[in-house]
């Protein structure tokens, strides 16, 4: 994180924290202390069970003077603040201390928890500050052992927002906790697992469920701590609020909805839909409108995209989809509920759930159809006639503010083509660059190689937003199309490393070895993009069949390291 963030102005400054201990049953794992909450109206923390904390108190800045650890400075460096740092390691013990009856502080004569009981109900009910209480006991807050764990800001449409960040620590010894009976009516040790459990019934909160997950992934308090204290540049984690056919609801970062929504209610509206609903017209710009054909399935995840496109009421869509009645009535509703009419039909490429749309849609509308060939006619469209076969670079205006450009992108087909909305730098990738997974190279017409350099020309692109042909709008395009040339070179170093290994071997050999962490039942899948691989190694002189066998089709020969 930047040093020097800043929190929405309505955002309340919080802290949290994790308190944490060994199994008492010396079993592997670790507990978290927790509180349930207490209820109350138009409260939506009532009745949640989530870890200690609560709201910076101006006067904690005054204990700075009265703790050991880091200055302000280091604290504020560490967070990513101008200053101000230290207040929320203050407030976090605070806060413990405050609901749950723990300390972490020092003494020189050492302190009886049970005689600071008033000091409790003092602070907690703001008659004093915790730098008063420090210099009445003599104490010094020990805030050596925090570890800075994650940074969460409410999302924006709530009645309250918190800027909350979390610190993970181990509990005191020797002290026992007990409730406030105030803010926290039950206190409970619990283990990351149990507490997850749904046969349980804690009401928690989408941030105390993504950080219990996170807990569970360590053997033992120390191995949590040990890993939190190499932390470093901790983003803030800001969920979103959108609507589905089941109510409103919390979208986290890490879910595929979670960008599109930033994008289109910014403002916390909560109105925007964290599903693709079949034959529903979706306003993703004053340009573009998507509708989402009914062919949910393994392949094709929730359904094609169709992208309506334009201005003026002129539409381009882009992808027709699937040969399907409905679908087709919903790309005329959307066009005409738009006001306007559609005036051209492209193609990404001619595999089944694309193209095969393109002609009904012509029919229909008498539009021209743009798209290319494919080389190779194996899972293709055959019955696809384009009208135009555009060429890369060709550049097609839509209105006096609307170009689209055309970019070439073999690799998953030899005529994929992608489609560039200059004006907003967002790029329309049919499946080049699919939403959450990686697409299937099928030779012959899938080409690794052409795949990769395709992929990285696109990093030469200014791009801002990714339209898929399954799935949301992507952000950070850069970012994914790395990622992507990433993860293709490290499937390709495992299939050089399974070649030294066990070659002379068969596809059927190599398959799980290459793809130990693919599920078996997509094996068969996966056994087209092992080919794929197989292919561009021999292309680069990597790879060699000393069997010979329909390589170029099924690919059964026997492979070995050049």
């Amino acid at each position: 994180m930047s040093r020097g963030y800043v929190p929405p102005p309505e955002a309340r400054r919080a802290a949290s924290l994790l308190l944490l201990r060994d199994r008492p049953d010396g079993q592997p794992g670790l507990e978290v202390l927790m509180l349930r909450r207490a209820e109350r109206e138009d409260d939506m923390r009532s009745g949640a069970v989530v870890f200690p904390g609560g709201v910076l108190d101006a006067r904690d800045r005054e204990a700075h003077a009265h703790s050991l650890g880091p200055s302000d400075a280091e604290a504020s460096a560490w967070l990513g603040l101008a200053e101000g740092g230290l207040d929320y390691l203050v407030a976090a013990v605070r806060e413990s201390f405050e609901e749950v009856g723990l300390l972490l502080a020092q003494a020189e004569a050492g302190f009886d928890l049970a005689a600071l009981k008033p000091w409790r109900d003092r602070l907690q009910a703001g008659e004093v500050a915790m730098a008063d209480f420090c210099r009445a006991e003599g104490l010094r807050l020990d805030l050596r052992g925090l570890a800075y764990f994650s940074h969460w800001l409410t999302p924006p449409g709530v009645p309250k927002r918190f800027d909350t960040r979390f610190f993970a620590v181990a509990a005191p010894p020797g002290q026992q906790a007990e409730a406030d009976l105030g803010e926290a009516v039950e206190l409970m040790w619990l283990t990351p697992q149990a507490a997850l459990q749904p046969q349980r019934g804690l009401k928690l909160l989408p941030v105390t469920q993504r950080t219990l997950q996170d807990l569970a992934r360590f053997g033992s308090s120390a191995e949590a701590l040990a890993e939190a204290r190499t932390r470093r540049d901790i983003a803030v984690t800001m969920p979103r609020l959108a609507t589905s056919t089941r109510g409103r609801r919390i979208v986290l970062p890490h879910e595929l909805p979670w960008a599109e929504i930033g994008r289109l209610d910014p403002e916390g509206r909560g109105d925007v839909s964290c599903e693709l609903l079949p034959g529903r017209a979706v306003r993703l710009s004053p340009r573009i409108i998507r509708v989402t054909a009914p062919n949910p399935g393994p392949m094709t995840g929730p359904g094609t995209n169709s992208y309506l496109v334009g201005e003026g009421g002129a539409w381009t869509v882009i992808d027709p989809g699937p040969q399907n009645e409905p679908h087709l009535q919903a790309l005329l509703a959307a066009a005409g509920e738009a006001g306007g009419r559609i005036e051209r039909i492209l193609v990404t490429h001619t595999h089944r759930d694309h193209s095969p749309g393109a002609a009904a849609l012509a029919a229909a509308t008498g539009a021209p159809v743009w798209g290319r060939i494919a080389e190779h006619p194996q899972w293709q469209d055959a019955d696809f006639a384009p009208d135009v076969e555009p060429r890369h670079g060709d550049r097609l205006p839509l209105g006096p503010a609307s170009t689209l450009r055309v970019v070439h992108t073999p690799g998953h087909a030899s005529n994929h083509l992608c489609y560039l909305l200059e004006e907003e730098r967002l790029l329309f990738t049919g499946d080049h660059v699919m939403q959450g997974s990686t697409v299937v190279i099928n030779p012959p017409d899938g080409d690794m190689a052409a795949y990769l350099q395709a992929l990285h020309a696109l990093l030469e692109e200014d791009l801002q937003w990714l339209a898929p042909g399954h799935g949301f709008l992507v952000a950070e395009p850069q970012a994914v199309l790395r990622a992507l040339i990433a993860h293709r070179l490290k499937r390709e170093a495992k299939v050089t490393a399974a070649l030294r290994q066990a070659g002379p071997a068969s596809l059927d050999a190599l398959l799980p070895r290459v793809y130990d962490d693919v599920p078996a039942a997509l094996h068969a899948v996966a056994r087209r993009s092992l080919l794929a691989h197989l292919l561009k190694l021999q292309g680069d002189g990597a790879a060699r069949v000393v069997a010979a066998g329909d390589v170029a089709g099924a690919g059964d020969g026997l492979w070995s390291a050049a």
